[in-house]
């Protein structure tokens, strides 16, 4: 069985000049089908934070999705972290951020930096994206805009295939 799974992950910031409500809308898509959709000031709901969709790329379907709000309290960094570490090797991840993310997410830097995101550098309403596996954070692709003027209207985006076989399991970055 052989792993051919479009990803494209777009995050979001919530943002607006003058503190106007500004609407701004990211997604998580599976072979062109949306799975995950969250909303600044729209009609879907926020799910700010870090999201985290644990994915099937053999079959290309979601198989769980989870929100920490790593902006309201550190606990959700610290449940990010075990819900992290709580998965098996070769598990296949995908992670986007809504609204503001990094404000008490300092607790979960270093699990995030051994699966290969390093966002130490984001700051306040900065964005990141990205598909890991657990075990190999060298497969792992990722964007981040660390700022959160440039966020609002450029956050960070990932589009890749993932492919391969179980075992070998690697990401086509197609376009960031």
């Amino acid at each position: 069985m052989t792993a051919n799974c479009p990803v494209h992950a777009l995050s979001y910031s919530a943002y607006g000049p003058d503190s106007s409500c500004v609407p701004h809308e990211g997604f998580v898509k599976l072979g062109g089908s949306t799975v995950w959709e969250s909303a600044w000031c729209g009609s879907l709901p926020d799910y700010r934070g870090v999201n985290i969709l644990k994915i099937d790329p053999f079959t290309c379907t979601l198989l769980e999705s989870r929100t920490f709000d790593t902006h309201i309290a550190a606990s959700y960094a610290t449940y990010l972290t075990n819900y992290l570490d709580g998965l098996s090797d070769g598990d296949v991840v995908v992670g986007v951020t809504a609204d503001e993310p990094r404000r008490r997410l300092h607790p979960a830097l270093p699990t995030l930096s051994a699966w290969g995101v390093d966002v130490a550098d984001v700051g306040f309403r900065g964005s990141f994206a990205f598909v890991a596996q657990k075990g190999d954070a060298s497969k792992t692709v990722m964007d981040k805009v660390p700022s959160n003027g440039i966020s609002a209207f450029a956050p960070a985006e990932v589009d890749v295939i993932v492919q391969g076989s179980l075992l070998t399991a690697h990401y086509n970055h197609s376009m960031n």
